[in-house]
């Protein structure tokens, strides 16, 4: 049997779903070259998600990038992107990406 665990050129590692309305965001940022791999986490249920519009916090950096949460439809994804930018590079990396997916 076989099946991908990545898509987008290697760069997005799918072990976990991923919600709806975040993966045409993902799929806009892997296509920078910057951006090494992003492997979505874990989704679990919160009540300050409301709605269908994503909305992405860079949490803390990690040894290969940053964690970041995403939060949509209900519910919060940890997200851990491998990259080289900056805290202030990535955020507007990924503010053109949800505003790209729209």
């Amino acid at each position: 049997m076989s099946f991908r665990l990545r898509t987008a050129k290697g760069k997005l590692k799918i072990e976990h779903s991923i919600l709806d309305c975040l993966r045409p965001v993902l799929d806009k940022l892997v296509q920078s070259d910057d951006i090494r791999s992003v492997i979505p986490g874990v989704i679990r249920p919160v009540r300050d998600a409301k709605g269908t519009v994503v909305r992405i916090r860079i949490t803390v950096p990690t040894q290969n990038g940053w964690k970041a949460i995403a939060l949509a439809n209900g519910a919060r994804q940890e997200l851990f992107i491998s990259t080289d930018l900056t805290e202030e590079a990535l955020d507007d990396a990924l503010k053109a990406a949800i505003a790209a997916a729209r």
